[in-house]
């Protein structure tokens, strides 16, 4: 969500043609995020967000913005993609596939409470058990595949140690397979700032563009890595067990997933350790970026090695 491409207002007004939204009255470069150019778009008929994908093909992207109307036709918050006026919900801008979707109403939050975390819990779970029913299945581009991809060209900006973390865990990652879990459609990247609050009430989920079809509790562990850490990586059992318990009141967890847990915490601290790691050394020019601490994830993940935590079927986590 950094700026990498420049659009002018004079370009998006041409642009907006090809839609039903009113004339511009306002574009603001967002600067938060490392993935694709967005912009926050006010016209005379509301407010939207305009995104410019710098690494998503326009084949790869109905995916991703088909699930996003999908879900928003079955009740979950998310930002829904506007037709233009061929009912096309992908257009191209400056030489970019970009998508015009609905500005959603609310807040992130930095500190979230229990009670927040249970909302975010519940409605996880919703996303999971309405993801069941879109057809279409794209396997995980950040996943194991990936991992053991890019390793080689992040290990050697690595002090020996890190290095070494790195590799003994995606090697022990490509021991553990999970394609016997329950899986599906799955957000990938719902973190703090991808939630929206008005209050206690979650308004909205955004940033669905690293949704694909893999297992739900990978899904899951993913909120856990970011939702219930604090600083030193550690879990806080209060805002954990209200995440899982509400998870489990709208969607249970088997005995296999249980099984599965400790494994995937530390699957889901790798994935953005590793993201982390090839985005801090291996850098795109952009106009505003913001390249995350990947320290935070090792920290996480060094934590799930030495302190393995299990996963009971009515919600509660212990270490």
């Amino acid at each position: 969500m950094s700026v990498y491409t420049t659009v002018t207002a004079e370009q998006l007004q041409a642009w907006l043609a090809q839609h039903n939204v009113g004339t511009l009255t306002d574009l603001k470069g967002i600067s938060a995020g490392i993935e694709n150019t967005n912009y926050f778009v006010t016209t005379t008929a509301g407010r939207y967000v305009l995104t410019l994908f710098e690494k998503l093909t326009a084949a790869e992207l109905p995916f991703y913005l088909n699930l996003m109307a999908h879900l928003a036709d079955h009740g979950i918050p998310s930002a829904r993609p506007i037709p233009d006026l061929e009912g096309s919900l992908l257009g191209e801008l400056n030489g970019k596939p970009a998508a015009l979707v609905s500005f959603l109403p609310g807040k992130d939050v930095a500190d979230p409470t229990p009670a927040q975390c249970a909302a975010v819990g519940a409605m996880l779970a919703r996303i999971h058990r309405a993801g069941l029913s879109y057809p279409v299945r794209m396997e995980n581009p950040r996943g194991s595949r990936w991992w053991q991809a890019v390793m080689p060209e992040i290990v050697g900006f690595l002090p020996p140690h890190d290095a070494a973390l790195l590799r003994s865990e995606v090697e022990f990652q490509a021991g553990h397979a999970f394609d016997d879990l329950p899986s599906g459609a799955i957000h990938a990247d719902l973190f703090r700032d991808n939630a929206l609050f008005e209050g206690s009430r979650i308004s909205g989920v955004i940033d669905f563009y690293f949704a694909c079809t893999d297992a739900l509790l990978y899904d899951l562990a993913i909120c856990i890595n970011d939702w219930c850490v604090d600083e030193s990586g550690g879990i806080d059992d209060s805002r954990s067990e209200a995440l899982l318990a509400s998870y489990q009141a709208v969607r249970a967890v088997d005995a296999r997933e249980a099984e599965a847990w400790p494994a995937l915490l530390r699957a889901a601290a790798l994935r953005f350790w590793t993201s982390r790691l090839y985005d801090f050394h291996l850098p795109r020019a952009g106009e505003l970026t913001h390249a995350k601490d990947p320290a935070h994830f090792q920290r996480i993940l060094e934590r799930h090695i030495a302190h393995p935590r299990t996963l009971t079927q009515h919600g509660s986590a212990r270490l």
